[in-house]
């Protein structure tokens, strides 16, 4: 997806709520197979007292639903590795957080925050300060040039600051807000910009604006793998959840299909709906109750592989329109 795609793409693929997406996917399946099966000829009913297409269906869908779970489950079990080692694994994890976190606290002026939504934000803002206090620093240069671009960089900076910090207050971990806020701060195009201004007005700098522009790259450049490490945290708390939902559904799916499997036939479910055989719409939802799971799986690794695409690069190269 690219950063021209519409609203609606993206509402579907990483802004809407996962379960919203997966419950209207399943109604979607009911729907079209309602319509086949009721436009189909021969119809749907007269193969049911002719054959057996439900015990060849419903026979097959659990097969499919014991083994996709028994994938996903594993795929759970894979991200929980991640977080098992000796202790020395876990201490230099430790180790290496803290460096970060310090870093962090030197860059802001603060203790770095504990919530990541904050951690991000507080990225955030420095950015936004140092490029306030760099135009301030130039400001009355007597290179108009470089005057104009630092201004030039600055407001850039703050279009891009301001609404991430927006969403970013109050964000919630374990909902997609937090990475979606992040996903809007362009840090690796403003890099590029700060890395032109050093280059193209360098005999113009003073020392002072050489620090700043400094310091400016710095907390450009450490939201990138705080992004990253905030991205990764999510798609390992994404998993886990969508572990857990897939064995809940996968439990209702099994029932429903071993029940269609052993009562409906069109002799049990006789008479019509709005022109629509009650037998065709009693399979047709248990049909959909059964890919349930499979949709659940399938909602939530759309916003995992989006993410994962449009966020490829943590350096300053952009792989798609802005």
């Amino acid at each position: 997806m690219t950063g021209r795609s519409s609203r609606p793409a993206r509402w579907f693929l990483l802004d809407a709520n996962r379960l919203l997406v997966a419950g209207v996917s399943t109604l979607a399946v009911f729907v079209a197979f309602v319509a086949v099966a009721s436009a189909v000829s021969p119809s749907f009913v007269t193969q049911l007292e002719s054959g057996d297409p439900i015990e060849t269906m419903f026979g097959a869908m659990i097969t499919v639903v014991v083994t996709g779970t028994t994938l996903v489950v594993t795929i759970g079990q894979l991200v929980l590795t991640q977080e098992n080692g000796p202790l020395g694994d876990q201490r230099d994890r430790m180790s290496n957080s803290m460096d970060v976190r310090e870093f962090t606290a030197d860059l802001t002026g603060s203790p770095a925050a504990t919530d990541p939504a904050a951690f991000l934000d507080d990225l955030v803002r420095t950015a936004a300060d140092r490029a306030e206090a760099l135009r301030e620093s130039v400001s009355g240069s007597a290179d108009a040039s470089l005057e104009s671009d630092v201004e030039e960089l600055t407001g850039d900076v703050r279009r891009n600051a301001e609404p991430v910090s927006e969403r970013l207050d109050g964000a919630r971990f374990g909902s997609f807000s937090v990475v979606s806020a992040a996903l809007g701060f362009e840090y690796g195009r403003l890099i590029g910009r700060v890395e032109r201004v050093s280059s193209v007005h360098a005999a113009s700098l003073s020392d002072r604006d050489r620090e700043l522009l400094g310091e400016l790259k710095g907390s450009l450049s450490l939201f990138g793998p705080a992004r990253e490490h905030v991205k990764t945290l999510y798609f390992q708390w994404a998993l886990i959840e969508l572990s857990q939902l897939i064995l809940y559904a996968a439990v209702p799916a099994l029932v429903v299909a071993g029940v269609t499997l052993a009562v409906v036939d069109a002799a049990a479910v006789p008479g019509a709906t709005l022109g629509v055989a009650n037998v065709v719409l009693v399979v047709g939802g248990a049909f959909a109750v059964t890919v349930l799971p499979f949709m659940l799986f399938v909602s939530y690794v759309l916003r995992i592989l989006t993410v994962a695409k449009r966020t490829l690069a943590i350096e300053p190269l952009v792989l798609r329109g802005e």
